[in-house]
């Protein structure tokens, strides 16, 4: 009984502490994941959505190539990126920067502000915007809980130890794109 006893101190309780804190990682990991998933799947909702917006507007304004063809372009290049935040994040930055310029030829044509399709569509694209919004701060919510624990100690022991690493947040670099289109 007296050998069980420092065994129990020494061995099982520190083996459970590692077990517990590995298992709290990898929930933690996992919901940064989960959270992803989420925002990508918002993210391919404003990729459908543009170039239904972008062939409503051409019908007005037919000679903003320019604007459309950089719309185009970067989502084009936001579709084809891997599920990776840190390459993902300056894209989609790109493409707001787009939908912003596409949206402000709108300006000029009265009729096309008027028109009922490109209102909805509209609507449709500030209520995407909204959603990846609230889904990016989950996952950014997620990433700081999963970073602290991958940065303090003692969590960081069996983080380095399992190979649990920090994660990248979905950022927004430029202070007007954190701006939700308008109506």
């Amino acid at each position: 009984m007296t050998v069980l006893v420092p065994l129990f101190i020494f061995v099982l309780i520190p083996l459970i502490w590692f077990v517990g804190t590995y298992n709290g990682l990898v929930r933690i990991r996992n919901h940064c994941a989960e959270s992803f998933a989420n925002i990508d799947t918002e993210l391919k909702r404003r990729h459908h959505l543009i170039p239904n917006l972008v062939r409503t507007v051409k019908g007005y304004a037919t000679h903003e190539k320019e604007v459309f063809q950089a719309v185009t372009e970067a989502r084009n290049q936001a579709q084809q990126v891997s599920r990776n935040p840190e390459v993902q994040a300056p894209l989609e930055n790109q493409l707001v920067e787009s939908i912003g310029r596409l949206l402000a030829v709108v300006e000029a044509y009265p009729n096309l502000k008027a028109d009922q399709h490109f209102l909805e569509l509209q609507r449709e694209l500030v209520e995407t915007e909204n959603r990846i919004q609230h889904t990016r701060r989950i996952y950014n919510a997620n990433v700081r809980d999963l970073n602290n624990r991958v940065e303090m100690f003692p969590s960081s022991v069996v983080a380095n130890m399992s190979g649990v690493k920090m994660q990248a947040f979905f950022e927004i670099t430029d202070l007007r794109m954190r701006e939700v289109p308008r109506l």
